[in-house]
Parts: C-alpha cells; structure tokens; sequence
C-alpha cells in the first residue's frame, strides 16, 4: 500500500490570472450586461406632455437616455430633458416603471426607469443628432400606438396610474 501523498499547498493566483480575472470581468460587464437609462414623462404646467420625434426612428416618443458614469439617476432626468427637450426640472413626479425586457430597445439590452417630472421653460431642440422635433400634447392628442420602442407601453402604464416592473 502506498502511502499517500500530503496535500498540495495552494497557491495565490498570480499577477497574470489576477488580470485576466479583472478583464474577463470588466468585458462581462461592458459587453454582458444590460445598460440603465432612462425614460422621462415631462408634464408642463398646463398639464400637457411633452414628446420628442426621435431622428432614428422619426417616431415620437418619451426623452430619455442612458445614465453617465458618475450620474446619479436625478442628474441624468436633468440633463437629458434639458439636452432633448430645452426644457427645465422644477421637481421629479413618481417612479412609473422600470422595464428591462431584453427586446425593449432595438440597439441595446437596457433597463429603462421611467419617471415623471414637472418642467417648464422653452420647448427647443438642442442635440439635433438624436432629435427632429419637440411638441406637447394633450392627453387625449398622445399619439399612444406609434411611438418609438417600448414608449407606447410605458406612457400607458403612466396614464392608467399604474407602477410597473417588466
């Protein structure tokens, strides 16, 4: 019978496998995970909501965009709205929804949190790249069954008071 062998020490990983690790993980996160943004239901003072005609797709739809590195979600509302729309945050109104269905958004897998907020200022459009048009509507002029994305569901789900996890 032979004896059997001690156990074999473990090692620490070395400074090569420590890299890769971090890579291999900073790649899953760019490239393997979902991006957060943000959907935004401006209603103006006189009740009204405003939507933007989207240059990709030319269909209205809600502002919005993807949170910066460093933002915090209120800072992204502000500043996607101002850069969308000209208009400015007097205060953010309830949380809607956050949807994260992978098919939401044809260009990327992202999840969307969608706020309401209170603004006012001049409608204008300010980033001409990703913008045709900025206009407000009544409730009952919403153009809700052709909007961009998944828009039509979020702005449905604002209208009948719901809160929404999808």
């Amino acid at each position: 019978m032979c004896p059997s062998l001690p156990p074999r020490p473990t090692r620490s990983p070395s400074l090569w496998q420590r890299w890769t690790y971090f890579v291999q993980t900073v790649l899953g996160l760019l490239f393997r995970h979902p991006v957060t943004g943000t959907s935004i239901i401006p209603v103006l003072p006189d009740g009204t909501i405003v939507l933007i005609q989207r240059r990709d797709t030319q269909r209205w739809g809600l502002p919005g965009g993807f949170v910066n590195w460093g933002e915090t979600l209120a800072t992204t509302v502000e500043r996607e709205l101002a850069e969308e729309t000209g208009l400015q945050l007097q205060r953010l109104g309830r949380l809607v929804g956050v949807y994260s269905a992978p098919d939401r958004d044809p260009r990327v897998h992202s999840i969307c949190i969608v706020i309401e907020v209170y603004a006012s200022g001049q409608m204008q459009v300010r980033d001409a790249l990703e913008v045709m048009a900025v206009q407000a509507f009544s409730r009952e002029a919403l153009p809700i069954g052709e909007l961009s994305h998944d828009h039509d569901r979020q702005l449905q789900d604002y209208l009948e008071g719901l809160t929404t996890l999808a």
